[in-house]
C-alpha cells in the first residue's frame, strides 16, 4: 500500500464521519444548499491537505473550524450577495419524520408542529452569523462548548456569552411571534 493511498484513507475514516454535520453547519451559515455543498467541497479539500497537521485532536471540531472559515471567506467575498440568500429548512430539506406517536399522526398536530417548526427555523435564520453558527453546533450539532470554542476560534467566555445571547435573541422572536390558538390561549415554546 502507498503511503498516499494510506493518507487518503486515514483521512477518510477521520473525515467522512462528520460530513453531515460540516454540511449542515455551511447550510445554516451560508442559507443555501449549492452554497453548502460547495463550502464543504472547498473546506474538505482544505482539510485534506493540511491533514498531517492533524495530532491527537478530534477530527470534528478541527473539521467543523474549517467549514465555518470556508463559509466566512465566502461571505466576504460575496458580502453583496450574502444577505440576500434565502433558506427555507422545511421547503429545501428532504428530511420528512414519521410520526412517533398516535397523536402525531393527526393532521391538526402535524401542521402545529410543522408551523412551530417554521417559526423556530425563522428565527434561527435571522441571527446574525456568529449566533446562529453557536445555535447551530450547541443545540442541532451537540457539540461541546470546548468544541465551539475550537472550531469558532474564540474564548469559552465568548461561546457562552454568544450562545447566551442567541437563546435570549431566538426567546424574543418566537414570544413575538406566537400565535394563540382557537381558543384564546397561548401556546409557549421553550427556547
Amino acid at each position: 500500500m502507498s503511503l498516499s493511498t494510506d493518507r487518503t484513507r486515514q483521512f477518510e475514516a477521520a473525515a467522512l464521519p462528520h460530513l453531515d454535520a460540516a454540511w449542515n453547519l455551511a447550510r445554516w451559515l451560508l442559507r443555501d444548499d449549492q452554497l453548502a455543498d460547495d463550502a464543504v467541497q472547498e473546506a474538505y479539500l482544505r482539510a485534506f491537505r493540511f491533514f498531517d497537521g492533524l495530532r491527537g485532536e478530534s477530527a470534528r471540531p478541527w473539521l467543523l473550524g474549517i467549514v465555518r472559515n470556508a463559509c466566512y471567506d465566502w461571505m466576504r467575498q460575496n458580502r453583496q450577495l450574502a444577505d440576500q440568500v434565502e433558506f427555507d429548512e422545511l421547503r429545501d430539506s428532504e428530511a420528512v419524520s414519521a410520526p412517533s406517536s398516535p397523536e402525531a399522526g393527526d393532521p391538526a398536530r402535524q401542521w402545529e408542529q410543522r408551523a412551530q417548526g417554521e417559526r423556530i427555523n425563522a428565527a434561527i435564520d435571522a441571527l446574525p452569523p456568529v449566533y446562529r453558527e453557536v445555535i447551530v453546533l450547541r443545540e442541532l450539532e451537540e457539540m461541546r462548548y470546548e468544541d465551539i470554542a475550537r472550531i469558532a476560534g474564540v474564548p469559552l467566555g465568548t461561546v457562552m456569552s454568544r450562545l447566551s445571547r442567541a437563546r435570549a435573541m431566538l426567546r424574543e422572536s418566537l414570544r413575538d411571534e406566537r400565535p394563540g390558538d382557537a381558543g384564546g390561549r397561548t401556546r409557549h415554546v421553550n427556547v
